[in-house]
């Protein structure tokens, strides 16, 4: 209780908290203060003491939330009038390899990009998986950060999410960039969800096509992104084709999650550093003979 006591003196007391670039110090309180209201041994609290402090974390959660929202109001009135990238692209972690690096946990910049991009719930549940498909899992925004910068996406880049889920990869890499971004994604569900995305944020790069990926057009693609959306014999369809859009131009693939050994083991790629599971890896299409 008196740690807890601390922390709140020391929330209110500093009133930097408010200024927009604080987020991840936001993001981080909110975490610690939600625990401590969501903890059982506190959902019963009826002592006046109690009350007070739970109405001191109340009050603090709802200031920090209301810098948050204007945080996420201001980067979307940026993107609706086209500068969206310079707003987004400030919020780039730099990317060093470290071991701390590593892995697909989620931050506070999940906590952004969820709240820049306002996504509705999809209107259905999702479609039983078939074989060698993936449970839907959205990739770190650092991961799609990382993906902007390594790649070096530009506007003559046409970057295909195969898999797109929700459309996250496609939107924020459409915002930050010049590139066409295209997903493409067998659930209805979050194709709509997606489209009307980029539909208010007025993201014009920015599509969403239902398909099955080993039927769509790929001949436009420049930069293809996997994060595991299938496996097996499926993967090794998606491999075929892209190896056959290799064979007319030079293509990169960003690959995440255990799909990555075996995109790795393709012999007409090369990667750019180490393959592993737990890294966003690169590859380039080797040179034409």
């Amino acid at each position: 209780m008196e740690a807890l006591r601390a922390l709140i003196d020391r929330l209110e007391q500093d009133l930097s908290l408010q200024q927009p670039e604080r987020l991840r110090e936001r993001i981080d309180a909110l975490d610690r203060l939600e625990r401590y209201l969501g903890s059982p041994a506190n959902s019963g609290a009826d002592s006046v003491l109690d009350a007070r402090l739970r109405s001191r974390v109340e009050s603090l959660c709802a200031g920090l939330e209301a810098a948050n929202q204007r945080l996420y109001a201001a980067i979307r009135h940026e993107i609706r009038r086209d500068a969206g990238a310079a707003a987004m692209q400030a919020w780039a972690p730099a990317f060093e390899r470290t071991p701390e690096t590593d892995g697909d946990g989620y931050d506070y910049l999940d906590a952004l990009l969820t709240g820049v991009l306002q996504l509705e719930e999809p209107a259905s549940e999702p479609a039983e998986l078939s074989a060698d498909m993936v449970f839907y899992q959205p990739t770190p925004a650092r991961r799609i950060f990382e993906l902007i910068a390594r790649a070096g996406l530009a506007e003559h880049d046409v970057l295909i999410d195969l898999g797109s889920g929700l459309g996250h990869v496609s939107l924020l890499a459409a915002i930050c960039t010049g590139a066409r971004c295209v997903g493409i994604e067998l659930e209805a569900a979050y194709v709509d969800c997606a489209a009307r995305c980029a539909n208010a944020l007025g993201l014009a790069n920015a599509s969403f096509v239902r398909q099955d990926a080993r039927e769509a057009d790929l001949s436009t693609g420049t930069v293809f992104y996997l994060y595991t959306p299938f496996t097996g014999a499926m993967l090794d369809e998606m491999l075929a084709r892209l190896r056959r859009e290799a064979d007319t131009r030079e293509i990169r693939i960003a690959t995440l999650g255990p799909c990555t050994p075996m995109v790795a083991r393709e012999p007409w790629l090369r990667s750019v550093d180490t393959p592993k599971a737990d890294r966003l890896v690169l590859f380039r299409s080797r040179a034409l003979a």
